[in-house]
């Protein structure tokens, strides 16, 4: 039973996550070809904007969490994400920079890289 809640909650997590990389795509495109801001800064953005998204959605409907200390819970799903976006920033720097793939697909594989890291810090320290 237990590790079949684990496998919904990661279903979940990994839709919550899609509805992030729309956010995440959607500001990143924004700030980067709009703005025309550095893509590593419009990248954090974008993913900072995801982030609090998929803490709202993920609290409420993955791990249905209930925790009164919102404000700490939340301080943890950013700490858990901010070494997340480090984590995203190498892979992106790996392999649009170095191994010269797109930047967008770039972005997609440091963001599955990234999810696996996120769920797992989350199920284990924060929900």
């Amino acid at each position: 039973e237990p590790k079949n809640k684990m496998i919904v909650q990661f279903i979940k997590f990994c839709l919550v996550g899609g509805s992030g990389v729309f956010v995440d795509f959607g500001i990143t495109w924004f700030f980067k070809e709009i703005c025309r801001i550095n893509k590593y800064i419009a990248n954090s953005i974008g993913f900072v904007c995801a982030a609090t998204s998929n803490y709202l959605l993920n609290r409420i409907w993955t791990f249905e969490s209930h925790d009164p200390e919102i404000t700490m819970q939340y301080a943890r799903f950013i700490g858990i994400s901010v070494i997340g976006l480090l984590i995203n920033n190498a892979a992106i720097y790996l392999f649009n920079d170095k191994l010269k793939f797109n930047f967008y697909f770039s972005k997609l594989l440091a963001i599955g890289i990234v999810t696996f890291w996120n769920f797992f810090m989350n199920y284990f320290f924060n929900f």
